[in-house]
């Protein structure tokens, strides 16, 4: 089973995911896509890990998505995947803000390859970035066309995708 879980900034998308992968009964691998450049992100990163239960198993990998994802396909574990958001930004910009189309391409595609033959529980989280207005910056219009290019293909690969407002889950799939 794959669940897409969307929401805004704060919006209770990570909490309610946690509360997914738990409600699963299985052994939980948290995929945690940030990185920590600056001290605001490192709060933000310390405050899920807080949160989250010690006998989860935490990998780290900001790019290489479709290679956990393969590595960990059983039906025995529950994946957690956030945020998507953050994995769409590392591998569309490097860290000079430049784009990098080839890293993009190779990595959407094996993404999407290892979602279609995923036979395990598999949660992501991502922001929903498209209720806003259009961004004046070409390089944000890109991101944001992307992200939302990014979560109508999960969506349609994914078994339940659910939108979370202010702490309130939608089932939307």
């Amino acid at each position: 089973m794959i669940e897409l879980v969307l929401g805004g900034v704060r919006s209770g998308k990570s909490r309610y995911a946690e509360q997914q992968a738990t409600a699963s009964e299985k052994p939980v691998i948290y995929i945690a896509t940030a990185e920590a450049r600056d001290a605001e992100m490192q709060s933000r990163i310390s405050s899920h890990q807080r949160r989250r239960p010690q006998h989860w198993q935490t990998v780290e990998e900001p790019v290489q998505l479709a290679k956990i994802i393969n590595n960990h396909n059983d039906s025995e574990t529950c994946l957690l995947i956030d945020c998507l958001t953050l994995w769409l930004s590392n591998i569309l910009f490097n860290q000079q803000g430049e784009l990098q189309h080839s890293l993009f391409e190779t990595e959407t595609k094996a993404l999407y390859k290892a979602l279609s033959s995923f036979s395990g529980h598999l949660i992501l989280v991502s922001n929903e970035m498209g209720l806003a207005v259009i961004p004046m910056d070409k390089m944000t219009r890109y991101f944001v066309d992307e992200a939302g290019l990014l979560h109508q293909q999960i969506a349609s690969l994914s078994s339940r995708v659910v939108l979370v407002t202010a702490g309130l889950p939608q089932v939307l799939k």
